[in-house]
């Protein structure tokens, strides 16, 4: 999983999104008849980065591939684990080690080739050897680590793969029969179902025949862009324009009723694309990973009585906040007065500039209470399994006047926070936004000034996980609906840091022990041990806790079926264009 400037499930909670406008798609009245045309359109705002799951990274990527290919489980719109590419949705083994999956018999690929075992493991290993960003989705399976370490690629991995060679062939994954695919983990692995789950990344079935036909490329080209699902590719023109057609007699269900998905790739503006939708240029904004419309726009559609009906806000499962550098050694440029081995005084400052901020002001200035709410239960977002409730997060509370107390405690001659820098990344308007709000309230509060130091997302992403600043702009965009994806990838050792998410350097036996324990165990029986987690990293003030995102969509009010859950977008063949 990678920062929140890219990647990206139960029940949808609604504490946290109590305060948003949640309108139906469309709203009014609607015609029951179907139009003529069944074509819908909508625009990106930049070109997928792939459409190969075994590399896919971008939330654009994933959105777009969930039409084209299955997994063997999936969720549907409630977020729930259900079949797809399998019969039913396995239970583990006593043990907890072994999954057993039957697969359906009637599914073909988009060309017609037949789908079967062999392509399972084709897929998931194929996957495992690439090591794309959400390879370690499949890293509880037994000889994950010897595949990750192989080095081969394109022919030379095809190769590999068509030998079944032992380097890339991981020795848990094995097929019974053409309809049967059985899973060992290496150690039990509660949260193995819910990764295999998500939609366009490394749990995608793939069809061997069209991909080792062209590699490196065969994802680009109509001929070999081959999946499962209920649509695919018919036409592409890179950063221009790409066409998708329905499968006839595609084997799932519902049947598309749409015929046809053109997806306009040529523009980058979003105010651009949004007054091209007002012009009926488009029939949706907001799909394909570009929920995050500009505030200004939102405002005014609100304020807009012939189109406010068509805007749905809806939380999403991205949090932003404030990390601390807290690690001192030799593996951080980066020191500062907030490190753990500094002791009671570092750990008061931390607070100090916690409860110096009103994160509430903050969410009621930077997003008027429009694309972002406060986050008060935890880094996990409301509609998340490991949420731990409105208002229960102690960090999320604004205390001014023991936030000047613990200063003036820790660092009486404002020798140890002079010189202090906020990095951020103000590519995102709402980055640029809070780090002024936070040099505001930290001045007001404190008057200790913060130097605020913007920076180029790129640069920005590997200067922060490399330990270069102190105090940086941080988040997280979930990868699926499990707290083992937060607190393994952002805090631990067990699967996950050090990597991509790894920014504060925070690093505790204790932690890594009771994660170890958390993550092999059922997830009703690891609720409990996830919350002590999430409790170390608030009793150790790691963090500063700002806002819960909101995506924000437009949907024509005759597109019946459009829509969104906190994740992913519904699916295209769930979508009809009605007469207007």
């Amino acid at each position: 999983m990678a920062p929140t400037s890219f990647r990206i499930l139960k029940t949808l909670a609604v504490g946290a999104a109590s305060g948003l406008v949640l309108a139906a798609c469309g709203g009014g009245t609607q015609s029951s008849s179907l139009a003529s045309n069944q074509t819908l359109n909508f625009p990106i705002l930049s070109d997928f980065g792939t459409l190969d799951p075994a590399v896919a990274d971008s939330e654009t990527d994933s959105e777009i591939q969930q039409n084209m290919f299955d997994g063997l489980v999936k969720f549907d719109e409630n977020l729930n684990i259900v079949p797809d590419l399998a019969t039913d949705v396995p239970q583990p083994s006593a043990d907890g080690l072994t999954y057993v999956f039957h697969l359906r018999q009637d599914v073909t690929f988009s060309n017609g080739d037949k789908f079967t075992s062999a392509d399972v493991l084709y897929s998931w290993n194929r996957a495992a050897a690439y090591q794309g960003s959400y390879a370690t989705n499949l890293s509880a399976i037994d000889g994950y680590n010897t595949v990750a370490g192989n080095k081969a690629s394109g022919a030379d991995l095809e190769a590999l793969l068509e030998k079944k060679d032992p380097s890339v062939t991981m020795t848990g994954l094995t097929a019974p029969d053409q309809h049967t695919v059985q899973v060992k983990l290496s150690a039990p692995a509660g949260w193995f179902l819910t990764a295999i789950a998500l939609a366009g990344t490394t749990g995608q079935i793939v069809d061997i025949n069209a991909v080792k036909q062209d590699p490196d490329n065969w994802w680009t080209k109509p001929a070999t862009a081959i999946g499962t699902g209920p649509f695919k590719m018919v036409d592409y023109t890179p950063k221009q324009v790409v066409d998708f057609a329905a499968v006839d007699n595609w084997w799932g269900s519902p049947k598309p009723t749409l015929k046809k998905v053109h997806i306009d790739i040529s523009v980058n503006n979003p105010s651009t694309a949004i007054a091209k939708y007002e012009q009926g240029g488009y029939d949706i904004y907001g799909y394909g990973g570009y929920s995050n419309l500009p505030l200004a726009d939102i405002l005014r559609i609100k304020g807009t009585s012939n189109e406010s009906s068509q805007l749905i806000l809806h939380p999403k499962v991205r949090t932003t906040w404030v990390t601390f550098n807290v690690v001192s050694d030799g593996s951080r440029v980066a020191k500062g007065p907030f490190t753990m081995d500094q002791g009671q005084s570092a750990h008061d400052l931390r607070l100090a500039f916690d409860l110096a901020v009103d994160k509430k002001k903050l969410v009621d200035t930077v997003c008027q209470g429009v694309v972002c709410v406060q986050a008060t239960g935890g880094l996990i977002s409301p509609t998340l399994v490991g949420y731990a409730g409105d208002n229960s997060d102690p960090l999320s509370k604004f205390d001014p006047a023991k936030a000047k107390q613990l200063l003036q405690s820790a660092d009486p001659t404002g020798s140890k926070t002079k010189g202090l820098q906020y990095a951020y990344d103000p590519e995102n308007a709402l980055n640029a936004a809070s780090a002024q709000f936070l040099q505001s309230q930290w001045q007001d509060n404190l008057g200790v000034h913060v130097d605020l130091l913007p920076v180029s997302h790129s640069q920005f992403i590997k200067a922060r996980l490399s330990g270069h600043y102190v105090m940086s702009r941080d988040g997280w965009q979930a990868d699926y609906n499990h707290p083992q994806d937060w607190y393994d990838n952002l805090w631990g050792k067990t699967v996950g840091c050090p990597d991509s998410g790894c920014s504060s350097g925070y690093d505790s036996p204790e932690y890594d022990q009771l994660l170890a324990k958390a993550d092999a165990e059922p997830l009703d029986q690891a609720k409990a041990d996830y919350a002590k987690l999430n409790q170390m990293l608030i009793d150790n003030v790691l963090y500063i806790p700002l806002y819960y995102s909101v995506g924000g969509f437009l949907i024509k009010p005759y597109v019946k079926g459009a829509g969104t859950n906190s994740f992913f977008d519904h699916y295209w063949n769930e979508i009809q264009i009605l007469s207007h």
